[in-house]
């Protein structure tokens, strides 16, 4: 059984993450964890004033989470009653990431599905506040889903390798499922600063052709191009339906995240991103 966490605030793209989930994981046993966190700075002094003598602050802040929570399980209940999930509502009064590492402990969680928070300004284009600090805050696997970005089955999946990166099999697992899953074809693609090819590039590549060697794959590269324009533009090219790539916090999360203005505009998530972490 697989245990999924899905933060919400109660936002249209927070639902629609959602419904991307109980899509993804259809036919599967799952456990859906739906959190949400409230942090003391969203109220007024009023608003706590108004709570009743004998309730706490904590009390009075958590429990019109609690009920719209207990709403939002009702009708995701209703919407998938053939399926054999289970869902739990949690509710917590902390710091976002630090309640995610919380519950991504104490419920053993295999994968943390979010959306983008529809964020405009140039600086959190990509994803928003929230879902960056989660990727870059929290061990454990990420599935980010494009606001809007409607579910079809993942055929073509593109797994991502900076020119940094060394091909390792630790904690790959949230890819290989997804492509047995779909039965979907794969996109290798190496961000290169240059055409130079190393032994350590030409060993990665015999190594991952034998650890793909049951699934339809494909190599490809792409040189001296913005890490994030690269991505933006073969996802087009290739008909992607999903990009897989491993994180490492200070190289390619900062060139891939703090890119230029442009290639950060560019990049609008056009499809879900499975992040994983080394």
């Amino acid at each position: 059984m697989k245990n999924i966490l899905l933060p919400t605030d109660f936002s249209e793209n927070a639902r629609n993450a959602i419904d991307y989930a109980l899509e993804f994981f259809k036919n599967e046993l799952c456990t859906f964890y739906v959190l949400n966190v409230q942090k003391a700075s969203n109220y007024m002094t009023d608003d706590l004033m108004a709570a009743p003598a004998n309730t706490s602050v904590h009390q009075s802040v958590l429990q019109g989470s609690k009920e719209k929570l207990s709403i939002l399980l009702e009708e995701l209940k209703e919407e998938v009653k053939h399926e054999n999930y289970t869902f739990q509502a949690l509710t917590d009064y902390d710091v976002f990431t630090d309640a995610i590492k919380q519950t991504v402990k104490s419920k053993n969680i295999d994968l943390i599905v979010m959306g983008t928070n529809g964020a405009t300004g140039a600086r959190e284009v990509v994803f928003g506040s929230n879902t960056l600090n989660v990727i870059r805050k929290v061990d454990c696997p990420v599935l980010v889903i494009p606001q809007g970005y409607v579910f079809k089955s993942p055929k073509t999946i593109m797994y991502t390798i900076d020119y940094n990166d060394h091909f390792k099999t630790e904690n790959i697992e949230p890819l290989v499922d997804t492509l047995m899953k779909y039965k979907a074809s794969l996109r290798i693609l190496k961000i290169k600063e240059d055409d130079t090819v190393t032994i350590a590039e030409f060993d990665d590549k015999k190594h991952l052709k034998d650890f793909f060697k049951d699934i339809n794959h494909t190599f490809h590269s792409i040189t001296n191009v913005p890490t994030a324009l690269a991505i933006d533009s073969f996802v087009q090219i290739m008909d992607v339906d999903m990009n897989a790539m491993f994180i490492h916090r200070e190289t390619f999360l900062e060139r891939f995240f703090h890119g230029s203005e442009t290639s950060k505009i560019s990049y609008g998530t056009r499809v879900p991103l499975l992040i994983m972490h080394n």
